[in-house]
């Protein structure tokens, strides 16, 4: 049971997807000659830096320490790491890679899966794992944080002080990197996304101006960077909303079932999920995953229910899915840092591993399930991992939170176009890399299971969470459909970013 929790990913069409090819400003451009040597970074930039900053170049232990990603097939190429030690480093380097023409790539924790990320060519990357500040305000309303702080680490400093706010479903994931393009996570029925909670920001913009964004300055900035943030600047330190905590205890039920119980149990999700009206103590996640414990060839349903308070007051939630008795069943009563880890997405947890072999995810956002598709979805996996066992560690992610706070917030006012989303679908093809056309087919895969889930919508429009893209998504789909929203975008694109430097992540072009 304990390796099926720790397999638990959270991170955490219409269209014919597999006709999609890789957008024109995807594509790596020609690299200049002229590129500078290990010799004049360590001079000219060296020089520049704090004393905290730290250069790294390949062939170094801690480069590859710092340039290994989640997912191996990801693989943007630098020149240097330059490890920032302080805000205005972040500033120096995008200058300097501005001076020299050469690509930059901010990083955290590296979790990112869109293809886009491999078209870094001989960049710089900026990474942020020294700017860890946590400070919470003397009236106990906000935090002040560092660009490079990671769901872990916020979860415990605010729960030292009984505090909680928004924030990923991964401990090992950067708070900003998943709040730029949204967070969903467990405490959104009560405080929203994370991109909700940013009350403000010290942005890097693409020419390494610092500048201060918040409703009051900058307010269009603000606006784009809460849902688009990747395309417009780095975050090297902001304002968080925080909360007293809730409750001091958290209740989780994990159960396991077999196909022969899939169609009850989607049916019994659509009562929960109740087309985005569950309560915003119930969370709700489930994944379809291979577990050689109870078979070798036959996939499993995981589900597991998380409740904010007693085992008592979940049971409403909890006896439903009990009474299609499941195969195991596994029952925790924590308290929220702790919650991570029974669900298996903790910082300690397998999942949260680097590398983790070769993955895609291929993202689509539902309001209700449709039971004939989602076993039709379960069937293709199935087929799949039995017919090519290089696949095995695939899985598909099933997200239902609460999301009363999420759709109380007007849609207009933030990039993030996805409110009305009641289910995250993630397609998780996983593989070993090294065998011969495994990613084509992967990618083949991933794409026949994304439109498979599409076509059960009714005509919907297809919805694609950014932080999930594969990148090869419409960017009405990631962007929003409503014409305003792109238009605005690629405005404040040309305005605040006119030589397309942060083009690395699901680019608005």
């Amino acid at each position: 049971m304990a390796a099926i929790l720790q397999t638990l990913l959270v991170v955490l069409g219409f269209f014919s997807f597999s006709s999609f090819a890789i957008p024109a400003p995807f594509l790596p451009r020609d690299v200049s000659p002229a590129l500078p040597s290990q010799r004049s970074l360590q001079l000219e930039i060296g020089r520049s830096l704090s004393k905290k900053a730290a250069l790294y170049f390949p062939g170094q232990a801690e480069y590859k320490n710092l340039t290994t990603r989640w997912a191996e097939n990801i693989t943007p190429n630098f020149l240097v790491t330059v490890e920032v030690g302080t805000e205005e480093d972040v500033a120096t380097t995008v200058k300097f890679a501005r001076k020299y023409n050469i690509d930059f790539l901010a990083i955290n924790r590296a979790h990112g899966t869109t293809k886009s990320l491999s078209t870094v060519q001989h960049g710089i990357q900026i990474n942020l794992r020294q700017l860890q500040e946590i400070t919470i305000a003397p009236d106990g309303k906000t935090a002040t944080l560092g660009g490079g702080v990671y769901n872990d680490n916020v979860i415990n400093a605010l729960h030292a002080k009984n505090k909680s706010s928004g924030s990923g479903a991964a401990g090992c994931v950067g708070l900003m990197g998943a709040g730029l393009g949204g967070g969903y996570g467990r405490y959104e029925g009560f405080y929203g996304l994370v991109l909700d909670n940013i009350v403000d920001m010290n942005v890097v913009l693409a020419n390494g101006t610092r500048t201060f964004v918040s409703a009051t300055s900058n307010p269009d900035l603000y606006w784009a960077m809460r849902g688009a943030g990747h395309n417009f600047g780095i975050v090297t330190k902001l304002t968080y909303k925080i909360h007293d905590e809730i409750s001091p205890t958290w209740y989780t039920t994990t159960m396991i079932f077999k196909q022969d119980k899939l169609e009850q149990v989607f049916n019994q999700l659509n009562k929960l999920i109740a087309n985005g009206t569950m309560p915003a103590r119930v969370i709700n996640y489930a994944l379809f995953v291979l577990d050689p414990s109870i078979s070798t060839t036959e996939p499993v349903m995981i589900v597991t229910i998380f409740y904010i308070g007693s085992a008592q007051d979940a049971n409403p939630y909890v006896k439903p899915f009990l009474d299609l008795q499941p195969v195991s069943t596994q029952n925790f009563t924590t308290d929220y840092p702790n919650v991570f880890y029974a669900a298996g997405t903790g910082l300690n947890d397998a999942v949260c591993q680097e590398p983790t072999g070769s993955a895609y995810l291929y993202p689509i956002g539902l309001q209700t399930y449709n039971v004939t598709v989602m076993l039709q979805l379960y069937k293709l996996y199935a087929d799949k991992i039995k017919s090519n066992p290089n696949f095995n560690q695939s899985n598909v992610m099933l997200e239902g939170y609460s999301l009363g706070a999420v759709k109380a917030v007007d849609p207009a006012s933030t990039a993030f176009a996805h409110r009305d989303d009641n289910i995250l679908v993630g397609f998780l093809p996983k593989w070993t890399p090294g065998v011969a056309g495994i990613e084509q087919e992967a990618e083949e895969w991933g794409s026949q299971a994304r439109a498979l889930v599409q076509s059960g919508t009714n005509g919907r429009p297809y919805s694609a969470y950014v932080n999930y893209a594969h990148g090869d998504e419409p960017l009405e789909a990631v962007y929003g459909y409503e014409p305003w929203r792109l238009a605005k975008l690629r405005s404040l694109k040309k305005l605040w970013d006119p030589d397309f430097k942060f083009k690395f992540y699901n680019p608005i072009r």
